[in-house]
């Protein structure tokens, strides 16, 4: 049985629906018309449950967030745990068309017992996965608040409902490296253990990995131990190919965003520069590293004369030491685990999202590792993640 009793499931990327009243209970009296809050709008209907959001001319009373008097739809394919396949689809949707452990604590446990998974770290929805939401506002103030105030909710009503099964992670304030030291500290002396992080700040209008902007906040994320996350998507530019192609499209391809964000992480000085930073490729699959590898070790040993590239250390020894790849399933990267690198691999689950296997997470995690020795599986399913963001049994 190469998923064993004593190996506990740890999911490295799951995401929470945040509750109506989240930042409605945390912010001042004044920003409470201008912060995020739930409100009732009709939206357009589509045809049916799975064809992605086409319109049929009808509409629906949807609940969806209002912040600075914009709407944000809550979009169906982030809540879609329990549903059938012939369900999904990407409209808004409502909280009573959700389960509860979507956006309940105590009911996320529960889940997570009946998909045999013992703990799990969870991205933002509202806010999008790195919190780039609030990049978009027009009073800082509140948006600092806002991201504050995710936090807290995370680090003092989400995770301490179990704190050995519930790991915490947070945002940053992006638009500010002041704000954002601050709040890197400020969350990490509440127990904060891995950050969100763009896979690409240049699409967001921010500055790249190839400058030193980052700095203060990679070296606040090495003083604190914390590893970051960039999930894919958090670059707000999504893999599409053409106006007309439907969204299978983008959603086939979303993982070669983890694929620029490596090669453009590895040609940077980042790591060079912070030698003990480590990056999480957040639902990006493993499958496509070895080759990725391959090209780009080809690559910095042929054009690396005459560019702006460090000369000392291949693209490969960089991956090992520095980036971690997370998958839910991919076959083709297990078979080919010691060329990703056997301690640089963590599972996820992605509930509630439409690639998440859940109630039958163990049960496929272990047909999938059958022909895996236990030591690799324990590894990839428990140690590796234990010790990427320390967290430990107790």
């Amino acid at each position: 049985m190469p998923l064993q009793d004593h190996m506990q499931l740890i999911s490295t990327d799951d995401h929470l629906i945040e509750h109506p009243r989240l930042w409605a209970d945390r912010l001042p009296r004044r920003y409470q018309d201008a912060g995020p809050r739930i409100i009732e709008k009709e939206m357009p209907r589509s045809i049916h449950a799975g064809d992605g959001g086409r319109a049929d001319g009808s509409t629906k009373v949807a609940e969806v967030w209002q912040y600075e008097g914009r709407i944000y739809p809550y979009i169906g394919l982030n809540a879609v745990a329990g549903k059938k396949p012939e369900e999904y689809g990407a409209e808004p949707t409502r909280y009573e068309d959700m389960i509860p452990g979507c956006y309940d604590p105590r009911a996320r446990l529960g889940d997570m017992d009946i998909d045999g998974v013992h703990a799990t770290l969870s991205f933002p929805s509202f806010p999008r996965f790195a919190g780039t939401v609030f990049l978009e506002a027009e009073d800082r103030d509140l948006a600092l608040l806002s991201v504050q105030a995710w936090n807290d909710y995370v680090l003092d009503e989400w995770c301490p409902t179990d704190p050995e099964r519930l790991i915490p992670l947070t945002i940053l304030p992006l638009w500010s490296i002041e704000e954002s030291v601050k709040e890197i500290h400020r969350t990490a002396a509440k127990g904060s253990r891995t950050i969100s992080f763009p896979e690409n700040p240049h699409p967001l209008g921010l500055p790249s990995f190839h400058t030193d902007h980052w700095d203060p906040v990679f070296r606040a994320v090495v003083e604190t131990g914390q590893p970051l996350c960039v999930h894919f998507g958090t670059s707000g530019k999504p893999p599409i190919t053409a106006p007309e192609a439907p969204m299978a499209v983008m959603t086939a391809l979303f993982g070669c965003n983890s694929m620029y964000a490596t090669a453009d992480l590895l040609f940077s000085p980042t790591f060079h520069n912070h030698p003990e930073l480590k990056f999480m490729l957040s639902e990006g699959g493993i499958g496509w590293v070895p080759y990725m590898l391959e090209r780009m070790d080809g690559v910095w040993a042929k054009h690396r004369y005459y560019q702006n590239i460090n000369q000392t250390k291949k693209p490969s020894e960089l991956f090992a030491e520095h980036i971690f790849g997370c998958f839910i399933d991919d076959d083709f990267g297990l078979d080919n685990r010691h060329l990703v690198g056997i301690d640089n691999i963590t599972w996820e689950s992605d509930y509630p999202h439409s690639d998440s296997n859940w109630p039958n997470s163990r049960k496929i995690v272990h047909d999938a590792m059958r022909d895996v020795p236990d030591e690799d599986v324990h590894k990839i399913v428990e140690l590796n993640a234990r010790r990427l963001l320390r967290f430990p049994r107790t």
